[in-house]
């Protein structure tokens, strides 16, 4: 079992910078794939950042160039930063992880999820 639990939301400018955190339990964290969802109101959960278990990443498009994911293995944590906050992307942030390197892109597959941490920017 595994659980994850992101911090680091808040209320940012636009054009501000956030980092969130996922910290995981258990010993294996280093094994799984951890992907970064978010979901607005009234909109569907949006694929954001994966970091594969061999530190390879994936963006969506609409944050490629602004977003960072990364990992650190010996804490057993998660990060996404988030520069260049635009109006398009206050959510609620979820992390997830998944064993296996395929299929990152989709919320399928994901086991483990956090409760979420909320971004808001102001304009």
């Amino acid at each position: 079992q595994v659980q994850l639990v992101e911090s680091g939301g808040g209320l940012v400018q636009a054009g501000g910078s956030l980092r969130l955190s996922c910290a995981a339990s258990g010993r294996t964290f280093s094994s799984f794939s951890m992907g970064w969802f978010r979901q607005a109101p009234g909109k569907e959960s949006e694929f954001v950042a994966a970091i594969h278990w061999s530190s390879s990443t994936d963006y969506a498009d609409s944050v490629k160039g602004r977003f960072n994911i990364s990992r650190d293995n010996a804490k057993n944590t998660a990060y996404l930063q988030l520069n260049s906050l635009e109006p398009e992307d206050p959510a609620v942030y979820y992390c997830a992880a998944k064993r296996g390197v395929g299929g990152v892109r989709s919320p399928v597959g994901y086991a483990y999820w956090g409760q979420g941490t909320q971004v808001t920017v102001s304009s």
